[in-house]
């Protein structure tokens, strides 16, 4: 580490991983989380030294599989480091950048794709579209997943919709007997039934490369564009697959008000018209994600936020 401390830069000591990420990190990832976060401080200072960066801070709210640090270039540009758990969902984040090249999402600088490293430019983390009133996030929203949504090529290395929900479907089959999962029985059964559906019909739908994880939250204000995608876990796929987590955006806010199961239909039958999509096969992928994100919640101990998944999947 002498070399860090030489060039002013912190050594591992000082990169300590904020308290959020090690929470989500120790309660949803276990062993394999643990070990890690244990290695997560030398990985961050290998990777600034080796890329002549020199940190302005950690940010605390930061991602909850990955640790992000405002930092600047050896040319004193502002730049974003970002080291992440490399799983199945993250390992392609790299290619997915790399293939918009800042066209909707943030541009990336640089990647050491096998440690999860990359250097993205320097967005404003404190806003993103849930700043925004409901009704003018989501047309942004709509917006920037329009410039997202590219065709795919031949021998793209994106696992499709029909791989990733195939695998999912069979753990949620596993978990439907599970005691955390007692009362549930019934929607796990329609979302395994729209899965089967959906990814039995693919191939009759045009298929693009898809953000994967798209919300308010993982849309930031941005310089070069007002608003620009982060965070991406890609797939190739069909538009509704993506449009399925914008539907159940600012949930609690919509729990809490009257007539949320209405207003959850509308809001289905908007996106689905706006972005001319199949409204069932929209609304079947919102089902699926609701019920499949909802008993993984349940699975580790976040049943707040499993219950109330599973509640608005019942409204659909």
């Amino acid at each position: 580490m002498g070399s860090a401390a030489h060039h002013g830069r912190p050594a591992a000591g000082d990169l300590e991983p904020p308290e959020r990420l090690v929470r989500t990190v120790t309660a949803w990832e276990g062993e394999a989380g643990r070990e890690w976060l244990a290695r997560l401080p030398g990985l961050v200072a290998d990777r600034l030294d080796r890329w002549g960066l020199a940190v302005e801070r950690v940010v605390a709210a930061g991602g909850q599989i990955s640790m992000i640090l405002l930092v600047r270039t050896e040319d004193g540009e502002p730049a974003v480091l970002k080291v992440g758990m490399v799983n199945r969902e993250t390992e392609k984040e790299h290619a997915a950048l790399a293939h918009w090249d800042g066209r909707g999402a943030v541009r990336l600088l640089r990647a050491e794709p096998a440690e999860g490293a990359m250097l993205l430019e320097r967005l404003r983390a404190d806003v993103s579209l849930r700043s925004l009133a409901e009704p003018k996030a989501m047309l942004e929203a709509e917006g920037v997943l329009q410039r997202l949504w590219v065709p795919v090529v031949d021998g793209h290395p994106f696992r499709t919709v029909a791989e990733a929900t195939g695998e999912l479907a069979a753990l949620l089959r596993e978990r439907r007997s599970a005691p955390f999962a007692a009362d549930a029985g019934a929607v796990i059964d329609e979302a395994l039934a729209a899965q089967a559906e959906l990814a039995g019909s693919a191939d009759e739908v045009e298929s693009v490369l898809l953000h994967g994880d798209y919300h308010h939250g993982n849309v930031l204000a941005g310089e070069r564009m007002p608003w620009l995608a982060i965070d991406p876990k890609p797939l190739a796929g069909e538009r509704a697959f993506d449009l399925a987590w914008l539907a159940r955006d600012r949930l609690s806010t919509l729990a809490a008000q009257p007539g949320s199961r209405a207003t959850a239909r509308r809001r289905i039958a908007k996106l689905a018209d706006a972005l001319e999509v199949d409204a069932g096969r929209l609304r079947g992928w919102s089902v699926f994600r609701a019920v499949e994100a909802g008993v993984w919640y349940l699975s580790v101990g976040g049943r707040d936020d499993g219950e109330l998944l599973l509640e608005f999947a019942s409204w659909l």
